[in-house]
């Protein structure tokens, strides 16, 4: 099955679809492709868009390879310079902050699955994301 871009002699561009373009001729030369619009049978193919896509490599790319390690390590420091880590207490200070108790800021830490349940309920958007230990971590 091909899709095929056709014209009718009034201007009006619409799709074909067949099973070839032979067939598709076949079918134009016995009047029996219609336009959907003004229904005239005059009707001839029209380039249609082309998109290419080639593979792209290390060899062929401007752009360097992506270093996920080094990348992975940023949005974990980033994430650690950005946010309070308050532990276990997680999902109470996300309570805290979703009816004004305490001002909102971000935060991190853990919480129990059914902690999570809680926040899900009570419409807290939160997400899970697991981090790698840091030099710090190993020490203690």
């Amino acid at each position: 099955m091909i899709v095929i871009d056709i014209q009718c002699i009034n201007g009006h561009t619409f799709e074909g679809w067949f099973d070839s373009i032979q067939s598709f001729e076949e079918q134009n030369l016995k009047k029996l492709v219609s336009c959907p619009y003004c229904e005239g049978t005059e009707i001839k193919r029209v380039l249609s868009p082309v998109a290419l896509k080639r593979a792209v490599t290390a060899e062929t790319s401007d752009l360097p390879p992506i270093d996920y390690e080094r990348l992975a390590k940023e949005v974990v420091d980033y994430i650690y310079k950005n946010s309070d880590d308050v532990g276990s207490k997680f999902a109470a200070e996300a309570l805290k902050m979703h009816y004004g108790v305490t001002e909102k800021r971000n935060i991190r830490g853990s919480a129990t699955s059914d902690e999570e349940k809680t926040l899900k309920d009570e419409g807290i958007i939160f997400f899970k994301f697991p981090t790698p230990k840091t030099d710090d971590d190993k020490t203690n």
